[in-house]
């Protein structure tokens, strides 16, 4: 299958897929449900497959977009560009608090490169104080992490991070053929709503991340071995954890209990 489209190469580095079904584009633009009135804002909106369609719902959209082709286009699009805002920055960088104006909250939603989809997501949840909710396009085995809960192999890192900002809504799978070039996985859109107060106490956000990191590299072992440099055995118990038992079976309150223990007893970490 050729890689060109409309004129435009899918470009590896950006992990460029577009898409082309015009009922899946439907769908997806249907689970968003933009408004006129709201802040939207697509991030890499890439040939315009969705932008096109939301622009007929609203009055004015901002697009970021890091391929300077694709920005250009958009800029000089026929049909939509006096709506468009195009910013042409790296996404990963860019201070979305920037964008907020007055009271109003920013609706997210883009179909995001596989090959960044997670650090981005990361970066967008340091952001979620002025977020009203995120619609993403991902590898549906990102979406099953992100989504997944104690007790299931899916569960790690990037639920317990994802979950402790927002809801996470699994809304509807996306196959390849939806896409040129068709990438070799499964795609789902995903609803990301952030919660309007935390639903946990975690003193220190990074520390969390830390605790994460540590119990789910190596996954097989025990909260014992795999939290031994930052926290003891009877620490653990003294929360009313079983030290014997594994990462994934804990839920976001106990990985809470952890982090919150180890910002309380920073002597560990020296």
């Amino acid at each position: 299958m050729s890689k060109t489209h409309l004129g435009h190469t899918a470009r590896k580095r950006f992990g460029q897929n577009f898409l082309h079904d015009p009922y899946v584009i439907d769908q997806i633009v249907q689970a968003i449900g933009p408004a006129a009135g709201q802040h939207l804002i697509e991030i890499g909106p890439g040939l315009g497959a969705l932008t096109e369609p939301v622009c007929e719902l609203v009055d004015s959209l901002t697009v970021v977009e890091l391929d300077r082709d694709l920005a250009h286009r958009l800029r000089h699009h026929p049909f939509i560009s006096a709506k468009l805002t195009v910013i042409e920055k790296d996404a990963m960088k860019f201070d979305f608090a920037s964008l907020c104006d007055g009271d109003s909250k920013l609706r997210i939603f883009g179909n995001l490169p596989y090959n960044i989809s997670t650090p981005l997501m990361f970066h967008l949840f340091s952001f979620s104080e002025h977020i009203q909710d995120m619609h993403f396009m991902l590898q549906k085995e990102v979406v099953d992490r992100l989504a997944a809960t104690p007790g299931h192999k899916n569960f790690g890192r990037l639920s317990v991070m994802a979950q402790y900002y927002c809801s996470v809504i699994p809304v509807l799978a996306v196959p390849p053929g939806a896409f040129k070039p068709a990438p070799k996985v499964d795609s789902a859109v995903v609803r990301l709503v952030p919660h309007q107060k935390p639903i946990v106490q975690v003193d220190d956000i990074s520390m969390l991340n830390k605790v994460c990191t540590s119990a789910f590299n190596q996954r097989r072992k025990t909260l014992r071995n795999s939290l031994k440099d930052i926290l003891s055995a009877e620490q653990i118990d003294a929360l009313g954890i079983d030290p014997q038992r594994r990462a994934e079976t804990l839920s976001l309150e106990q990985f809470a209990a952890l982090a919150n223990a180890v910002s309380n007893a920073p002597n560990i970490l020296e």
